[in-house]
């Protein structure tokens, strides 16, 4: 099948034309299930040929009689590199192909595909057949032409996007033949460069359906609502003409006759579903009518006559194992973190999910931003040549891609906003998009981020905007951007960023602050994380530790790296730090300090459900140990949106405890919901109490000890240092390495940045300044008084900057307390990554307990979700196997760190002196850990290494986004903190 061209011209072979393709049905509704039979081709029985391209190959496959024996077998869903076949490859922006648009070059690996199947007994087959059949796609990437018992149907592109063939006549009761050959690369291909990896193959689900006489054609659901009568309107259009039924609202109607009812509408949190009936004469279709009204108006979008804040995740598809095949199972787990996380809001990032995927979310309850399955990203940088998005040519194309998506999922009430694409600039193609939606479904507004006059977008959106410029938008004061009208009408619309909080390893950095603003600026109506899952693959070392490999792993060039992790899930779909703070920051209920002392204030922030779902507890801690825990009961526990109420707490048990008091209250479900169980916590808020009791100071225990030499080494009271350089070695016999001044950290991804930032990059900085090869010159050691004194100067070869430390130590009976002084010497104009100490410890001390921040890891951008308390883990169990090795597990606002050989074992304490600090303990040092490119080379020594810091720099989320906010930067700056050691007996940790 070709397109021709003027003599002498080789002819435009299907894969390069720029048309959607040949012969698919139109698009329609989609359905999970209805009365009439259906057959899944999903299986491993399928054979599978891979070719190196796409020239060359017959049909012959396609026949009765032919032999694939010797082929290979391929589950479908799937994609052919991941099974051998292969290697897949990740680019961001740039096309791993010469940019040429259409053509793509010879090298374009073809995989053909082959079944033999049975009908099922009684299955209507052959050209007298009753009714039709049709042979539906659900998702190949990138082109397929398909045959059926040797006769071809067609070819199409579109990868994220059902297509139907009507085969009917063609079917036989046995033995049919279904053939399909894919290209992994095609005209298509321009319309798809969506930062993923590129994975070819039949990825989502192979479907017979039969459509028996009188069957549904294709349906529409009008269900609207009325939040001024709370009144619903309901009108399903069908071909051919049916009737439907909702029993429970005692509907019985015609189809495309409308009733007006009372109704209980549909929201993402309260996703009130009402089940009903589509029939025809010859098919009836299940129904879930959600009543809801999305539009834009006033400058922000509403809900149901409600502004909405959009609490949510880009999600492309993804599974390690399968790539973008995602079964259901994947899909609804994935929703039920969504939802435990108190994500209320999916960008489907690039492209239309897989179908089961909104129904879920219909189910569930989130606001869905659909999006067409376009990107031509690649373009944006290269000059000469014309962007597909630009030019009649390819306008039909896109206008197929818009059709797919919008018939498939018009149905849904979770989409309330479609997507014209991604990062495909501007251009007439757009414009086209837009126009033919608003004619198809007015009821729904309109997305597009990447033209910034916004002619053919209801949202003002943009990506990873700093947080200042957010702000000026939220008063509608952002600068200029085009002509005035132009900037008159963008300034009239809801603002929200459709990607921002680079979820990047660790990170992202910054999220309450964005919070505060969406919070604060109606205008500001939230936005969605980029993103939701690291797309690590699974590999094995070829002693067989298992990891997870990234761009270039994979000897594609070119790649852009680990850029492809950047989820706010880990690849096992472990959820990382960033989605724990994540969940906390954006909560939708706030527990502050109340307005007076004793009290608690609970806000309501839903948009549209009030508390009565949430049961309230408290518990009261001295030195973050619980000793009291109980209900607590609201004045109106049917708090509604918006509003809020002090509650007073219960007065504090006696105790003879001494130290720190607090509460904690969490608001937890009351009743078990589709998504969690009874007792599942949604927020939390600490208020600190006054001090219990006496004592818990950190001033001196006894009488001061002096410093003497004995036997070749320094003595200070249970402590013994080199003579030389003054470094502590034992304590009451255990035997220790430092503590010294450190100031390194193994950079995160958000440390080095992303190169086309134009601000500094604090990694490639520090880096230039040799803040990774610090070095350390003893300059005394010297007794004053009974103070042991150590003075140092720190710092890197070939740079004049660094940092005077002295060491001030003093001892009682069994305790050592360190004093540190830093003064910066020379023209610091950068911030450091940590200032602190490091300390090493032998490796049988892999224990932990602590009382302070956790329990996971925080910084000072990154610690919403670090909650006040007593923490224990092992050592190991401390860290985050970030998919790229890199700076991880610091625990914050520590006051005393203990590491033991085993739970309740000897060790060693550490207590602050009194600020608190940031506490981190692995199994290698931060320069071994800043050279790992994945976890397997991470190999634990001898030597558990303790990081004791006064300051810790943010994180930011450089990695594509702002970095640092000037609050969270650790400036140099004269510095003095001080640190309490003693060893623990067996039995005495923790007391």
């Amino acid at each position: 099948m070709t397109t021709s061209r003027p003599s002498g011209q080789r002819q435009t072979p299907y894969y390069e034309d720029v048309s959607p393709g040949t012969g698919s049905l139109p698009a329609r509704a989609w359905t999970a299930r209805t009365d009439a039979r259906d057959l899944s081709l999903n299986g491993s029985d399928w054979r599978f040929r891979l070719s190196p391209s796409a020239d060359g190959q017959d049909d012959a496959f396609a026949q009765d009689g032919f032999d694939d024996s010797a082929w290979d077998a391929l589950p479908v869903p799937s994609h052919w590199v991941l099974h051998g076949h292969g290697s897949p490859a990740y680019t961001n922006v740039p096309y791993p192909f010469p940019v040429d648009p259409p053509r793509v070059p010879d090298e374009n690996p073809t995989g053909d595909h082959r079944r033999v199947f049975d009908l099922p007994d009684g299955w209507p087959a052959g050209p007298r057949a009753e009714g039709e059949t049709l042979l539906r796609f659900d998702g190949i990437e990138s082109c397929a032409r398909v045959w059926l018992n040797g006769q071809e149907l067609g070819t199409f592109q579109g990868s994220r996007l059902p297509h139907e063939f009507a085969v009917g006549p063609l079917l036989r009761p046995r033995g049919n033949v279904v053939a399909v050959r894919v290209h992994q690369w095609s005209a298509g291909s321009y319309l798809e460069d969506q930062d993923m990896w590129w994975l070819p193959g039949i990825f989502r689900d192979v479907t017979l359906l039969h459509r028996p006489p009188g069957a549904v054609t294709d349906f529409h659901v009008h269900a609207g609502y009325d939040h001024t009568t709370g009144r619903g309107t309901l009108r399903v259009d069908c071909e051919p003409e049916g009737r439907v039924s909702i029993p429970e609202l005692g509907l019985d109607l015609a189809t495309g006759e409308t009733a007006d009812v009372p109704v209980e509408p549909w929201t993402a949190e309260t996703p009130r579903l009402y089940e009903g009936e589509l029939t025809t004469a010859g098919e009836r279709v299940p129904l879930r009518v959600g009543f809801r009204t999305a539009v834009v108006e006033d400058g922000l979008f509403k809900v149901n006559g409600r502004r909405v804040l959009l609490r949510g995740v880009n999600r492309h598809e993804f599974h390690p194992d399968t790539g973008r095949a995602v079964d259901e199972a994947t899909m609804r787990h994935d929703l039920e973190l969504m939802k435990r996380h108190n994500v209320n809001a999916v960008r489907t990032s690039h492209y239309p999910p897989h179908p089961a995927f909104l129904d879920l979310c219909d189910e569930l309850g989130l606001w869905v931003v659909d999006e067409c399955d376009l990107e031509t990203h690649g373009f944006l940088a290269l000059k000469g040549v014309t962007n597909p998005v630009d030019t009649d040519e390819w306008t039909p194309a896109l206008l197929d891609r818009a059709a797919r998506m919008v018939e498939r999922d018009k149905n849904h009430p979770s989409v309330v906003i479609w997507s014209l694409g991604n990062e495909s600039g501007g251009g007439r193609g757009i414009s086209a998009m837009a126009r033919w939606i608003r004619e198809r479904d007015p009821s729904r507004p309109l997305h597009y981020e990447n033209d910034y006059v916004y002619p053919d977008s209801d949202f003002y959106s943009r990506m990873y905007l700093p947080h200042e410029e957010v702000e000026l938008i939220g008063r509608r004061e952002e600068p200029p951007m085009g002509k005035p009208e132009q900037d008159e009408r963008r300034r009239a619309l809801p603002f929200i960023l459709c990607e921002y909080a680079h979820a990047m390893g660790n990170g992202p950095g910054g999220l309450a602050d964005y919070q505060r603003l969406f919070e604060t600026y109606e205008r500001c109506q939230g936005g969605f994380v980029w993103e939701w899952i690291d797309h690590g693959l699974p590999r094995r070392t070829a002693d067989g530790q298992p990891y997870f490999a990234y761009g270039g792993d994979f000897g594609e060039d070119p790649h852009d790296g680990n850029f492809v992790c950047d989820g706010i899930l880990l690849p096992d779909r472990t959820p990382s730090p960033g989605l724990v703070e994540f969940k906390k920051v954006i909560e939708p209920v706030r527990i502050t300090p109340g307005t007076e002392p004793g009290t608690v204030t609970i806000a309501n922030g839903h948009d549209f459900a009030d508390l009565s779902g949430l049961a309230f507890t408290w518990s009261w801690q001295v030195d973050g140990e619980a000793l009291a825990t109980g209900r607590l009961e609201l004045p109106d526990p049917a708090l509604a949106p918006g509003e809020s109420v002090d509650v007073a707490l219960p007065a504090p048990p006696a105790t003879d405890r001494a130290g720190e008091t607090g509460w904690t209250v969490r608001a937890e479900l009351a009743q078990d919901t589709s998504w969690a169980e009874r007792g599942h916590t949604v927020a939390w808020g600490q208020v600190s109490g006054p001090r219990a009791g006496s004592g818990g100071s950190t001033g001196p225990r006894g009488a001061l000890m002096a410093p003497r030499r004995d036997e070749g080494v320094l003595r200070l009271g249970p402590g013994v240092f080199a003579p030389d350089s003054g470094v502590l070695r034992r304590l009451d016999g255990l035997r220790l390495t430092g503590p010294r001044l450190d100031v390194w950290r193994a950079t995160t991804d958000n440390d080095d940045g992303a190169p086309w930032q134009p601000d500094t990059r604090y990694g490639p900085l520090w880096r230039s300044h040799g803040l990774h090869r610090m070095t350390h010159r003893t300059d005394a050691v010297e007794a004053d008084g009974d103070a042991l004194v150590v003075r140092t100067r720190v710092a890197a070869a070939a740079s004049p900057l660094a940092l005077r430390a002295v060491y001030r130590w003093t001892a009682t009976s069994g305790v050592l307390r360190l004093r540190v002084s830093v003064e910066p010497e020379g023209d610091w104009d950068f911030p450091l990554p940590r200032l602190g100490v490091r300390l090493g410890l032998p490796a049988a001390y892999g224990h932990a307990r602590w009382f302070g921040g956790g329990p996971g890891e925080a910084y000072p951008d990154t610690c919403a979700a670090s909650m006040t308390g007593r923490w224990h883990s092992t050592v190991d169990a401390m860290q985050t196997d970030y998919v790229r090795p890199q700076e991880n597990g610091a625990r914050m606002d520590v006051r005393w760190a203990e590491l033991t050989d085993r739970p309740g074992g000897e060790g060693l304490r550490v207590e602050a002196d009194p600020a608190p600090f940031w506490f981190t303990a692995r199994r290698w040092t931060s320069e071994y850990l800043d050279a790992a490119r994945h976890t397997t080379d991470l190999v634990a020594g001898d030597t558990v290494w303790v990081n004791l810091d006064h300051g810790m720099q943010g994180i930011g989320s450089q990695s594509c986004g702002p970095g640092v906010l000037p609050e969270y930067r650790l400036d140099v700056v004269p510095a003095e903190f001080s640190f309490v050691f003693s060893t623990l007996a067996p039995g005495t940790a923790g007391a």
